[in-house]
């Protein structure tokens, strides 16, 4: 009887040792899942959360090596000579034919203006310039022609003569103020496609005199550029 008993306590006591030993599983299925949930929710809130770059502002940084001064120096005493310094070398050719078409006209004018007071001298005092002499044929070409005319004619070429001199400063001083604007302001503008226009209907007042009894607006269009 005592045998069964102690061999029955045995059993049972090898059992619960055994129970114990065994792993958990339910409990590390219930980790494991935690784990699980934990991983896919902080991924779930970085991906929802992306990193925005910020678009770099440009900013306008003056040439400091051009110098404007430099460019007027240069002009001043060379026409065009600024305009190659602003690299603007397409300018040079038009400076230069607008000053050559005026020297042109300055030694034509001063020509006929010489030719035309030598003629009116000589008919003034009535004397008649020798034979193969530089003024005999022209004085010949207008010998029927009145000292009154012929003075106007003097005058005509002194003044277009005089304008076309005036002509030079005016275009040399053209030359140096081009030269100092580009100088200026050659970093001062950019281009970029952030160009628009935009077309907007809008409501205008109209004025005291042209309103009628229907209404005091007008339709009207309104057209913004941003550029």
């Amino acid at each position: 009887m005592y045998k069964y008993l102690l061999f029955i306590w045995l059993l049972a006591a090898f059992s619960f040792a055994a129970a114990a030993q065994s792993p958990d599983t339910s409990s590390a299925k219930l980790k494991s899942k935690t784990d699980s949930i934990e991983i896919k929710k902080n991924d779930t809130v970085v991906s929802a959360t992306p990193v925005v770059k910020k678009k770099k502002e440009k900013v306008y940084h003056p040439d400091s090596l051009h110098s404007p001064h430099t460019a007027i120096m240069h002009s001043l005493l060379i026409p065009g000579w600024g305009q190659v310094y602003n690299r603007t070398y397409w300018k040079v050719p038009v400076i230069y034919g607008a000053l050559g078409a005026l020297a042109y006209y300055i030694n034509w004018n001063n020509t006929n203006y010489t030719q035309m007071l030598n003629v009116s001298i000589f008919r003034e005092h009535g004397t008649v310039p020798a034979v193969g002499s530089k003024y005999y044929n022209l004085y010949q070409l207008y010998l029927s022609t009145d000292v009154k005319q012929l003075y106007n004619a003097t005058d005509y070429y002194r003044r277009n003569r005089d304008l076309c001199i005036l002509g030079v400063f005016v275009a040399w001083g053209v030359n140096v103020i081009d030269a100092y604007i580009d100088a200026k302001f050659m970093n001062a503008y950019t281009v970029d496609n952030n160009l628009s226009m935009q077309v907007t209907p809008v409501l205008m007042n109209q004025q005291s005199f042209a309103q009628n009894f229907s209404s005091s607006y007008i339709p009207g269009l309104k057209i913004t550029f941003t550029f």
